[in-house]
């Protein structure tokens, strides 16, 4: 039986997602431990030089540098190297690729309700840390980027289906 576009559109995200996360994650150990430590920077704009890196590190960490401020005292360790992501990123991440899964498997009825309350905590942590002096772990920025991604895949799946299901 030929399965119908939506459900190939939410394989297809959930598949680059997956490839992606796993990118990000992995990458740091395809460097020797201790070559990338503090790599903070500012969203669009390269600060740093990337150019002695295999060309997966490279290009991974490229687009982190272009697209995440990679403060080092928000960003996690794995081999000794810091992420080319900060850890609110990587759940967002973590968030998409599951995410599209649950959608994918448990075809979960669609309500902007839900995805305002799994969004809503992103917002407040980042909106509270810009204006205030507050600072949230990384535990809570995994988490509340975790649940921002599973919006984000509640609502592409949405798109998918509103957009290619046959009807």
């Amino acid at each position: 039986m030929e399965k119908e576009p939506s459900w190939k559109a939410k394989r297809a995200m959930f598949l680059f997602a997956s490839v992606w996360t796993a990118l990000v994650i992995l990458t740091p150990f395809t460097v020797g431990p201790g070559s990338l430590d503090d790599l903070s920077g500012s969203v669009g704009t390269i600060d740093n030089d990337f150019d002695d890196l295999n060309i997966i590190a490279k290009i991974v960490y490229l687009i982190g540098d272009l697209n995440c401020h990679t403060k080092v005292e928000r960003s996690l360790e794995l081999n000794g190297n810091q992420m080319a992501f900060c850890a609110r990123d990587v759940g967002l991440f973590l968030g998409l690729s599951v995410g599209m899964a649950a959608v994918i498997v448990l075809e979960p009825r669609f309500r902007w309700i839900l995805v305002i309350a799994m969004a809503a905590p992103i917002v407040i942590d980042g909106t509270a840390q810009l204006l205030f002096d507050y600072e949230s772990n990384y535990i809570f920025r995994i988490i509340t980027g975790a649940m921002g991604g599973s919006a984000a895949a509640l609502f592409l799946g949405h798109v998918a289906d509103s957009v290619l299901r046959i009807r």
